[in-house]
């Protein structure tokens, strides 16, 4: 018998569509299964459910165009959205919808045979597990719940004790690993981009080709999971089917996103770079997208996750309906609203394909299709140590855009710099690296590291954005689920600083000194001064710079070297409020006084 499943991702933001949600739903699907997925508010969700069930039950095509009141009476109990609903309130359908309101109240939702929930950061830890919690209401009394991914790997234990229900850890890489009597090895099939159609949330990177090409890493860093999510370095995937299938089927993608942890420690390495190629991403590579509305199209005349692609098609109604010139707009709302295709709660795929001669040649007009450039991004990064002169010309066969390389710590500078030089040999002048810190590492070397990037683009004329990343303990019970952890030669002022100017650099360093200098010091005495810069005179730095900033440096640069322990040790802890930040000492305190400014 055919089961009711639910794919859930928590309310989390999240640049990249769940990989494994998405092998999930290719796996449940090909079993003959009715999958649905959902990422968002799950109380929401549930009198979406609930409203769908209403209208399949009434069958009354005159509250097509209403949806999204009928849905706010479910949540709410409000009787306003009715009242806009004409005579309404005297049809047999009302006493119907206090049931489901009756329902959303006891929280009886609909029921599903598997509900399936995965997990990422560990400082997404408490949506994440209420979100597992939550989700119960939705498995039926003899359905499973299975949760898996990154945080529930990690911290096996901890969701158990806070849920109940003992995760999957790791890969789902052997037979049988959910059912029985399945030989499918789950985390080798390919990926159902058709889910993501199923919800509002845009992923940032949904245009891409999501793979691995290798699994695993060789190393072993103290501050990297990988070796516990995936513990056996596997030196090949192959990828030229997983993109053949997933073209048939969702039309080809712009982008090639590779998750591999350490591609360069392949000895298929050649093989890789070879096969991406065949895939349509050698150096120079473009592509022209197919028209959206054809897929959607051709999977709901094939029947393939009819939902995704009903959303999917109301959707570019709506695209159609804001390029139309406003004279046509009423008329084509008047022809949706007359087929019952305002809202896909209520459209029917039958309705859908009899209205493809009058959309088609609209879509067609006002949505040119033009040749866009191709890029492969290995997203994890690769490992400078590993980097010789043959793999860097090897890897300049590709799009490569850009070329990520980890920067984790000031030992490696030689060898990262080395890296650097060997790739803009060969052409690759866009990278990108991660800069690790508040780990074992100081906050000189992060300076050091960040100045390094910024010279090499100077002198090589070459792009490096580097994005400082914190980093967080994941198995200590203390800060697993916060980012409060400080490490040893860090003070939580000085994360602060930090956090501050990347704020306003949104996150990253590109090439130019003087806007470096003026951000982050142009020596490491003006990156100390920074670190020690009342918090909003980092973020107003020009408002301030010549007035409030000038008067703070003064004063500070007239403490001795008492007083300045006494103001670095309150100021260190980074919380001021008028009746701790005193000290007695009329100098210090009057220096305190800038960190209390609003």
């Amino acid at each position: 018998m055919n089961q009711k499943i639910l794919l859930i991702e928590p309310n989390y933001k999240n640049k990249y569509p769940p990989m494994g949600l998405m092998k999930l739903a290719t796996y449940y699907r090909n079993r003959g299964d009715d999958v649905r997925f959902f990422k968002g508010n799950l109380k929401l969700y549930a009198a979406q459910l609930l409203c769908e069930e209403f209208l399949s039950e009434v069958k009354d095509p005159k509250l097509g165009k209403y949806v999204p009141k009928l849905i706010e009476h479910i949540r709410s109990g409000k009787f306003a959205p009715l009242d806009a609903i004409p005579n309404f309130r005297n049809r047999e359908s009302d006493g119907i919808l206090k049931e489901y309101r009756l329902r959303f109240r006891e929280e009886k939702f609909p029921q599903f045979d598997v509900v399936g929930i995965t997990t990422l950061f560990t400082f997404y830890w408490r949506e994440t597990i209420d979100t597992i919690n939550y989700a119960k209401k939705f498995c039926s009394e003899t359905g499973k719940i299975i949760v898996g991914g990154i945080a529930a790997s990690i911290l096996h234990d901890k969701v158990l004790q806070e849920t109940g229900i003992e995760p999957y850890c790791g890969l789902l890489n052997k037979p049988g690993m959910l059912d029985a009597d399945s030989e499918d090895i789950i985390d080798e099939l390919p990926l159902d981009y058709s889910i993501l159609d199923e919800i509002d949330y845009h992923y940032p990177a949904d245009n891409a080709y999501q793979a691995y090409m290798t699994r695993g890493c060789i190393r072993k860093c103290a501050f990297c999971a990988v070796t516990r999510l995936e513990p056996k370095y596997k030196d090949y995937v192959g990828l030229m089917e997983q993109i053949q299938l997933a073209t048939e089927r969702f039309g080809p993608k712009k982008d090639l996103l590779l998750m591999d942890n350490n591609v360069f420690a392949s000895k298929h390495f050649d093989k890789i770079i070879d096969e991406i190629k065949e895939c349509g991403f050698e150096g120079g590579a473009v592509y022209i997208p197919e028209s959206e509305y054809n897929i959607a199209m051709r999977n709901l005349r094939d029947g393939y996750n009819v939902r995704a692609y009903t959303r999917k098609l109301i959707r570019l109604y709506d695209n159609i309906s804001d390029r139309l010139p406003e004279a046509e707009q009423a008329d084509f709302y008047l022809e949706r609203e007359e087929r019952n295709l305002l809202y896909a709660e209520v459209a029917t795929p039958e309705a859908i394909i009899e209205f493809d001669e009058r959309v088609h040649p609209l879509y067609e007009k006002y949505f040119k299709r033009i040749k866009r450039m191709r890029i492969i991004d290995f997203n994890q990064g690769v490992d400078a140590r590993l980097v010789t002169e043959e793999k860097m010309k090897k890897l300049a066969e590709i799009n490569i855009r850009p070329l990520r390389i980890a920067f984790d710590h000031y030992s490696m500078k030689d060898t990262y710099e080395t890296a650097i030089r060997i790739a803009a040999k060969h052409s690759i002048t866009h990278l990108s690296n991660y800069l690790l810190y508040n780990f074992e590492d100081k906050p000189d070397d992060l300076y050091y590291r960040m100045k390094i990037n910024v010279d090499l683009c100077a002198e090589l004329d070459v792009t490096i954005y580097s994005f400082p990343m914190k980093y967080h303990p994941i198995d200590d019970p203390r800060h697993f689920q916060n980012r409060d952890y400080i490490g040893k030669h860090w003070n939580r002022k000085f994360i602060r600083s930090v956090q501050a100017v990347l704020n306003s650099t949104k996150g990253k360093i590109g090439r130019g000194k003087s806007f470096f200098e003026e951000a982050f010091g142009a020596d490491i005495d003006g990156f100390h001064k920074i670190l020690w810069m009342p918090e909003k005179f980092i973020i107003y730095r020009f408002k301030y710079k010549d007035n409030l900033t000038a008067e703070w440096w003064e004063k500070y640069n007239h403490l001795n070297t008492e007083q300045l322990g006494k103001l670095r040790s309150i100021v260190a802890v980074n919380r001021f409020d008028e009746t701790s930040v005193t000290t007695g000492d009329p100098a210090v305190d009057d220096v305190l006084k800038y960190y209390r400014i609003r």
